[in-house]
Formats: C-alpha cells, structure tokens, sequence
C-alpha cells in the first residue's frame, strides 16, 4: 500500500459492531445498564447476598427498561459476566412532528432524520407538542441502545 492512499473510517462504526459488552455482576453499580431478558435495563437497586457453603456471593438486579419502563429483576452470581447494552444519547433539533407521530430532527451534519416516533411518556409528549406549537426552537434528547431509539429528554433552546 502507497502513502498516497487517504482512508476514510466513520467514527460510528456499527458494521458488526456488538450491541453488548461483558462486565462482570459484580462490578455493575446503581444507575448502571445491564442486560436483562434481552432489554436494556437501567438499574435501580443492586444487593449482594453472601457466599453460601459451596458457590458464589450472588447479585439481585432490580433495574427499568430504558424504552418501555417495565421492572425487571436477575439475580447473577457476581463472578459471571453480564451484558451491558451500549447506550447513546444523542441530541437533535425538532423541525417538524407529523399527523402519524412521526418526527423530523435535524443532525449535527445538516442531514434530517425522519424514522422516529414521538415518545409514549405522557408528559414529555405533551411538552413537546406545545412547544412545537408555541413556535419554540426545541432539542431533543435521543437515546439508543440494542437497534432501539427513542426520545428521552427536551431542551428549549429559546424562540425560533
């Protein structure tokens, strides 16, 4: 290969990446992600019960799915690797809401996305359409993790 050639590597690079990574049970902390029943989960409490006569010290997760909100509960020994979703929050500004709750957010590159759903949370859903009404220069916050997007958080960045 010549010195001449110029490679171009996105930063993103998700061609096969993996939408996990291990970590072990025992080192996964309160507020931390982790993997339960195959849904990105965040956690809200982590105990550890002692070792027993023969085996582990065991780790009970109780965590919220990220997306829908539900509880889920996995109790791992603490010397197993678990898997942790890698999580991204991402923020765009919103150009448009259509009449099927879909939205249109303008990237950092200028580009549009247009393949996401308003959110199902009441009250950010809410906050969004009135301030979309109000005319008001709106970002919003867009988590990811596993394949799965989904608004989580509004900015009023002052009228338009």
């Amino acid at each position: 290969m010549s010195d001449s050639e110029d490679h171009h590597f996105e930063s993103k690079a998700d061609a096969g990446a993996s939408k996990t990574y291990p970590q072990q049970a025992g080192t996964i902390r309160k507020n931390g992600f982790i993997v339960i029943k195959g849904r990105p989960c965040k956690v809200v409490e982590v105990s550890t019960s002692k070792t027993g006569k023969h085996g582990h010290a065991k780790c009970h997760f109780v965590a919220i799915d990220i997306f829908n909100g539900k509880k889920l509960e996995d109790i791992v020994p603490s010397s197993h690797n678990c898997d942790v979703p890698h999580v991204n929050r991402t923020e765009y500004q919103l150009i448009d809401i259509s009449e099927d709750g879909f939205v249109s957010l303008l990237t950092s590159d200028g580009n549009t996305k247009d393949d996401l759903k308003l959110p199902t949370d009441e009250t950010l859903l809410g906050q969004i359409k009135s301030g979309f009404e109000e005319g008001k220069d709106l970002v919003v916050t867009v988590q990811s993790a596993m394949g799965e997007e989904q608004i989580c958080a509004l900015k009023d960045i002052g009228p338009k």
